[in-house]
């Protein structure tokens, strides 16, 4: 026999939830909102990806001199930064992921810009921007709606960048 569950009762663990009551339990007074845009910011490309500038976009950031500082002590800014070299390594200790099941020692599984100077060079894309591009991850939708995803755009903007691929931690 199956159990009954009520319609508006979940048998599963509610990220939507959890968050809620952690936010709470840190003393925010406001409950966790979820980002909601009736109007979505993306489009249909206007040109083939393989006439395409692509763009990659990181929630990790550059290493830092002193990254023994603590993980809140890293800068929350956007970043912009060549992919010719590409970067090592990344700093992302700062970030929350599983790291007893993972790592982030090999960049390209994380920032896959030797991947993507590939696909230009086969063609599937038209281009790689000459940079790559960092927002940092703050739990702030008035900070990322009005400072940060502006200035990301800007940045793309400017490298005449078609396309981006956010490949978050």
């Amino acid at each position: 026999m199956t159990e009954m569950v009520e319609p508006n009762q979940r048998i599963f663990v509610s990220y939507i939830d959890k968050s809620r009551e952690y936010y709470l339990a840190q003393g925010y007074g406001n409950p966790y909102r979820w980002a909601y845009h009736q109007d979505s910011p993306f489009v249909r490309l206007k040109k083939p990806l393989a006439e395409a500038r692509v763009g990659l976009v990181t929630t990790a950031s550059l290493v830092q001199d002193a990254a023994d500082r603590g993980p809140f002590s890293v800068p929350s800014v956007v970043y912009a930064a060549p992919v010719d070299p590409a970067p090592e390594r990344l700093y992302t200790e700062h970030r929350f992921w599983d790291k007893e099941a993972t790592h982030t020692n090999d960049v390209d599984s994380f920032v896959p810009i030797h991947r993507l100077q590939e696909a230009a060079a086969s063609k599937r894309i038209g281009s790689l921007s000459p940079r790559f591009y960092g927002i940092p991850t703050v739990y702030s939708q008035r900070q990322t709606n009005q400072a940060d995803a502006p200035e990301l755009l800007r940045l793309c903007r400017e490298d005449g960048v078609d396309a981006a691929i956010l490949v978050a931690l």
